[in-house]
């Protein structure tokens, strides 16, 4: 089986388990939607989580990053029992740090929340500081559960890590349903630890059949413990740059109106559903692919694995954007408006979600471009990137949040990703020269805007026409709804067959090898 078909396979079974893990925090959403609304509870509850979520996010989310290409040269090298050592001293550094980090935090709880979230009443910023006293723990159990998903995708197992997600996003729903109801928004905060529990510990049993056993013992001195570090840092720079986004979002939505955190975060959720169903399924799986081809050398076959996956990445979320611009407030209202969940609540999260949308192509893409640079071990130049296009952010947002209120934020972090995109994309063709001479995209962009501008018009005049005849109430809007999902879904793909996408051949070759693959091993 060819690179490319291995690539997609595993990017198959990263989306199914995206797909369920995705479902179940939909529904995760919708239950703490219904429980709380566009609350001040809410959002002193998504305040205390960013908290702990931005601790992590600079170390853990990098080390898993760089696990992968680290690991792969050591098994590139015959060296697997080595490796197995150095990641052993890696995670008890790390297992430290974070307990560390976890002991200074909690006494500085209320400086932290105010740090991220200084417009907060007081009575919500007293109700934040407590909900982040409860939900520090994650630190250790969120932190082992990335550095085990990394361990874990280095060995090119990713359906595991995957469902680690679903677990997570199950016993926080549970948690919700059960605690909540008794104990409130406090409940639901020791649900969230609980499933971050749950995620981690789901994930030993497929570690220790690779190969990976705890030792207690350090050696930091050791080459390949400081090359992960070399490494780590720059990555850690620029995921900590990148969260800088959350930050601002959430000190200039602090002072905005009731609920304006909550609804950002609300729209933001449905955006990233295809990006992690699709895209970022992609990139987990192209990853270790690009790592090995770098390190013997291939940097024509890199680029070429790169330049489809950006392809394949256009035709997959223009789509679901346009489908979210055109259906903004049915799908809002459809998924959410129940409970504490009013109108009001509704108009605010989706006016966001169609500023959110905007960028999706671009959150996307910079999640492909980015692992092209980690996959060359060049982790410095998306830290300067991302720089520059925080900075842009930060601009974007102070003019566009006096027009727009809250979407004016989501809108500048749109306008900024596309930044990051084109200075990723330009500096990346540097290193891989091989990408600039790939055929043009000119056409391609074209037809797949046009394909694009089919879905929109016939999802639109579909939902209209049905929810003029479907009765009142869940069901009707559920009907209208689905309708034109389906219907614009289906000209999409009769689009792309009429434009003779290659990538459309693609699947169907795929499908039917996938077909006769389970026939035959029905037949056996």
């Amino acid at each position: 089986m060819t690179t490319g078909r291995l690539v997609f396979k595993a990017t198959l079974v990263i989306a199914f388990f995206s797909l369920l893990a995705r479902l179940l925090g939909f529904f995760r959403d919708v239950v703490i939607a219904h429980l709380y609304g566009a609350s001040a509870a809410t959002d002193a509850y998504l305040v205390a989580f960013t908290i702990p979520n931005l601790l992590l996010a600079i170390v853990t989310g990098a080390l898993a990053t760089v696990v992968v290409p680290v690991f792969a040269e050591y098994a590139a090298a015959g060296r697997r029992e080595e490796g197995w050592r150095v990641f052993n001293w890696v995670f008890n550094l790390l297992t430290l740090a974070l307990l560390l980090t976890l002991l200074l935090s909690l006494p500085l709880a209320p400086w932290l929340v105010l740090l991220v979230a200084p417009g907060l009443p007081p009575e919500t910023m007293r109700l934040a500081v407590e909900l982040t006293r409860i939900m520090l723990p994650i630190l250790l159990f969120f932190g082992w559960a990335n550095y085990f998903t990394g361990l874990l995708n280095a060995n090119q197992i990713f359906g595991l890590p995957a469902a680690s997600v679903a677990v997570n996003n199950l016993v926080i729903i549970a948690s919700a349903l059960s605690l909540g109801r008794v104990f409130g928004i406090r409940g639901l905060a020791w649900g969230t630890v609980l499933g971050m529990v749950a995620a981690a510990l789901i994930q030993l049993p497929a570690l220790r059949r690779v190969g990976f056993f705890w030792r207690p013992e350090i050696n930091w001195r050791h080459p390949g413990v400081k090359k992960v570090f070399a490494l780590l840092v720059p990555v850690a720079v620029g995921v900590s740059i990148n969260q800088a986004y959350v930050i601002i979002d959430r000190i200039l939505a602090s002072g905005m109106a009731e609920g304006s955190i909550s609804a950002l975060n609300f729209a933001n959720k449905l955006v990233q559903l295809p990006i992690g169903l699709f895209i970022l399924a992609l990139g987990t799986a192209v990853f270790p692919t690009l790592t090995h081809r770098a390190a013997e050398g291939q940097h024509e076959e890199v680029a070429r694995l790169l330049d489809r996956a950006l392809r394949f990445n256009l035709l997959l979320t223009l789509p679901a954007a346009v489908g979210l611009m055109v259906l903004r407030y049915p799908i809002v209202s459809f998924l959410f408006e129940r409970g504490a969940f009013d109108a009001r609540a509704t108009s605010m999260t989706a006016a966001a979600l169609l500023c959110y949308a905007v960028g999706m192509v671009g959150y996307a893409a910079n999640i492909l471009l980015t692992r092209g640079f980690y996959a060359l071990h060049d982790t410095k130049t998306p830290v300067k990137l991302t720089l520059v296009t925080v900075l842009v952010n930060l601009v974007l947002s102070l003019v566009l949040m006096h027009p727009l209120k809250h979407a004016g934020l989501a809108l500048a972090n749109s306008l900024a990703a596309w930044v990051n995109t084109f200075l990723l994309y330009y500096f990346l063709a540097r290193r891989l020269p091989a990408l600039r001479k790939i055929k043009a995209w000119s056409s391609f962009a074209l037809r797949s805007l046009l394909a694009c501008a089919l879905l929109a018009l016939a999802a639109w005049v579909i939902y209209r026409f049905v929810g003029g005849i479907a009765p009142a109430g869940f069901w009707g809007e559920a009907l209208s709804l689905g309708s034109a999902i389906v219907g614009g879904v289906a000209l999409y793909a009769l689009s792309l067959y009429l434009l003779r996408f290659e990538e459309w051949y693609f699947f169907l070759r795929l499908g039917s090898e996938l077909c006769r693959v389970r026939l035959l091993n029905r037949n056996l």
